[in-house]
């Protein structure tokens, strides 16, 4: 069996991930207005079922529980510790219930499963000697807590005038617009920063954390060094320039926390008690970056920049063939 299907749940007796991996059809040429349109609005696709989840949990969070931007004017301890209690509660139950299905109960022992072995090592070169203890420790103190800090900030700046805020009432079409447009930014955001992150004075000390995780799980997602942190979260600085409301940017750093859980999660679809099969996303694409490092570093490929740069992974046996004769001519050993 070659590496690129090892691990692979095709030796479990499963449909494996179905490849060549297919960007989606938003930049293409010539346009193809059926397959657009299928892509934005079939399920699964753009809006279903993730992101419209992760719209409908900002609209939530807006209006029922985030304090008044009135009380956000100074800095007050109070607050600030109501949205990292939010942010922290989002974070296990997204990150702990998918380790709970996937890991603890094993609802659907290794069918679908992508990695080779279970990401729960007890090794020396995990803190604590454990993948899962470190992964939790980097997610909750470090990930959760520069995410807080990115939105209180951000909270602030709204409040006190220093960002204009986008009136609904006035521009109404531009406020959907730029709601709905909000995950193509992140991925163009993620594919940036992460590409940098490759850079070997960059990989090197602060990526090479996340990197630990070969065999990854939900908590590997956001299990980074915090300056790996700070350069992730930073898509919300986008809401300081760009005309938006709290609303834009509440949904932006949400779906930047808790979307690497689904991405990490290490199996590609899921299989209920009644043996009914879902798919949840491209998460083969990630999968392969965490297998053969150096390919795709963008998210779900929304904006392709893997393909238009040449780190384009579409999961079969030629792409790896490719990305391998290119890597030993990088490092020189043909």
């Amino acid at each position: 069996m070659s590496d690129i299907t090892a691990g692979t749940i095709a030796n479990r007796g499963d449909a494996p991930p179905a490849t060549p991996i297919a960007t989606p059809p938003v930049f293409v040429w010539p346009p193809r207005p059926a397959a657009l349109a299928k892509f934005l609005f079939g399920c699964p696709g753009y809006f279903l079922p993730l992101n419209i989840l992760y719209m409908g949990l900002a609209v939530l969070t807006w209006f029922a529980f985030t304090p008044s931007l009135v009380r956000m004017k100074t800095f007050d301890a109070d607050w600030i510790a109501i949205v990292y209690a939010q942010n922290l509660i989002f974070t296990v139950l997204v990150y702990g219930g998918l380790h709970l299905r996937f890991y603890i109960r094993k609802a659907q022992g290794t069918r679908y499963m992508l990695n080779r072995r279970e990401p729960t090592a007890e090794h020396s070169r995990f803190m604590f000697g454990s993948q899962v203890r470190e992964n939790v420790f980097w997610t909750a103190f470090s990930g959760v807590g520069i995410w807080t800090a990115y939105q209180v900030v951000t909270y602030w700046a709204f409040a006190n005038g220093y960002i204009p805020m986008l009136n609904w009432e006035v521009h109404p079409v531009y406020f959907v617009l730029l709601f709905c447009a909000i995950p193509m930014i992140r991925d163009a955001h993620f594919y940036s920063i992460h590409r940098a992150l490759h850079f070997p004075v960059f990989y090197k000390r602060f990526h090479a954390l996340h990197h630990k995780n070969t065999d990854i799980g939900p908590w590997s997602g956001m299990s980074m060094h915090p300056v790996e942190h700070v350069f992730y979260f930073s898509g919300i600085l986008i809401h300081w320039v760009l005309l938006s409301h709290p609303l834009h940017a509440i949904f932006h750093v949400q779906q930047t926390g808790l979307a690497p859980a689904l991405g990490h999660v290490g199996f590609h679809k899921l299989l209920t008690k009644r043996e009914n099969v879902y798919s949840i996303g491209q998460r083969y694409f990630h999968f392969l970056h965490h297998r053969y490092f150096e390919c795709n570093y963008g998210g779900d490929g929304t904006v392709p920049f893997d393909k238009w740069f040449g780190s384009w992974h579409d999961g079969t046996p030629e792409s790896h063939e490719t990305m391998r004769v290119r890597r030993a001519k990088a490092h020189g050993v043909m």
